[in-house]
């Protein structure tokens, strides 16, 4: 672990600020305290293990998509382990069942088939099904898992009641980066479908996709609605944000290695959209650059791209009060949700190295990567 200044960081690096992260928390507690839920980490979207020291004190655990999220879940977090896949593996049911809290399956039949058999692993596993609503207003659909024909959650047509018996609670997932307004109409649909079997169930989860740390997140409402429907059904609630937690609190940074000029200026990083910030391509959207503007809004203008042979590695056009040089930093904001748990060594692009900037001050350089991260992956 290195410690030193933002000017002698390597390149690229991620760097996540203590300070904004417990800010995210805070608003977290909040939640909790005034609703009532339980609030969980969603590893897919935010799983820098180094800061879950500073994480732990205000969430109930983690939710995992999978063994290898359940494992890191429960050897760091060491709190609640709820556990989801689309469809588990048998040779894996029984590590999961054992480091769980929760095991959430996403059909009746993964449930007949796997339930019982992680009950007796496990006496204490709380045994749940994610649902499908049929309903969500997700801006894009690659991120809708209520989407025409998706294979995401059980649908009211495909419920079977001969597993109420084992059921404890019902899961459902319909957000994107939405607010309470989209929560609300998404309950009184999971309401609508799933009313009758809601009284039977010990709790409910509503998912994730909840962007409560966003400015302007209506949070007052979001702690009616939890608290509205637990008077309703006496169950227990739990949230799934994992963009909420990491949302606005650290950067990407990274470096010019060269200028080249066909029609406009063009800038070539040392990090790449594909490799490192996917979901600006997937997405896609434009992630701000520290001191940009727009194409022409300001004197000099570049198109920033990323260093491997994908043509459309591109970040986008921006422009810049001061002409760019070799050598320059270009700071990437909001780059610590979906970015270091999605990337690549895509045509062998070394990782960005990890750094934590804490409260008081002082840059931990938590992680760097090299050759031996690239090779040993491959064979």
């Amino acid at each position: 672990m290195k410690r030193t200044k933002n000017t002698s960081l390597p390149s690229p690096c991620w760097l996540l600020n203590e300070s904004l992260l417990i800010q995210n928390l805070d608003v977290m507690q909040k939640v909790k305290e005034q609703s009532g839920a339980k609030i969980l980490l969603a590893l897919k979207g935010y799983a820098l293990w180094k800061s879950f020291d500073t994480l732990r004190p205000y969430l109930d655990g983690c939710c995992a998509s999978g063994l290898h999220e359940a494992k890191l879940a429960s050897e760091e977090f060491q709190k609640e382990v709820h556990t989801y896949a689309p469809a588990f593996k048998e040779e894996e049911i029984a590590e999961i069942a054992e480091i769980s809290r929760h095991m959430v399956f996403n059909s009746a039949a993964q449930f007949k088939r796997f339930a019982q058999k992680a009950k007796k692993i496990n006496p204490q596993l709380s045994l749940g099904l994610r649902v499908n609503p049929e309903y969500s207003a997700s801006p894009k659909e690659i991120y809708n898992p209520c989407g025409l024909h998706s294979r995401l959650g059980c649908t009211l047509a495909n419920f079977d009641k001969s597993i109420l018996t084992d059921l404890d609670g019902l899961h459902f997932h319909a957000l994107c980066e939405q607010d309470a307004d989209a929560l609300e109409a998404v309950l009184e649909n999971f309401e609508e479908k799933f009313g009758a079997y809601i009284p039977k169930m010990k709790w409910i989860n509503f998912g994730g996709g909840h962007h409560i740390t966003r400015k302007g997140y209506d949070v007052d409402k979001l702690i009616h609605l939890i608290k509205q429907f637990k008077k309703k059904y006496d169950v227990d609630i739990y949230l799934e944000p994992g963009e909420a937690i990491g949302w606005e609190t650290g950067t990407l940074i990274a470096t010019v290695l060269d200028i080249v000029h066909n029609g406009l200026d063009i800038a070539i990083l040392d990090t790449s959209a594909e490799a490192h910030m996917p979901d600006t391509i997937i997405m896609p959207y434009r992630a701000n650059v520290r001191g940009a503007g727009k194409a022409g809004e300001k004197a000099h203008t570049y198109r920033l791209a990323g260093n491997t042979c994908l043509a459309g590695d591109i970040m986008g056009d921006y422009s810049f009060d001061m002409p760019l040089k070799i050598g320059d930093r270009v700071i990437f904001e909001d780059q610590m949700h979906y970015t270091m748990v999605k990337a690549t060594t895509f045509n062998g692009i070394k990782l960005p190295s990890i750094a934590i900037e804490r409260l008081n001050g002082d840059i931990e350089v938590v992680r760097e990567f090299g050759y031996e991260d690239f090779k040993e992956r491959l064979s």
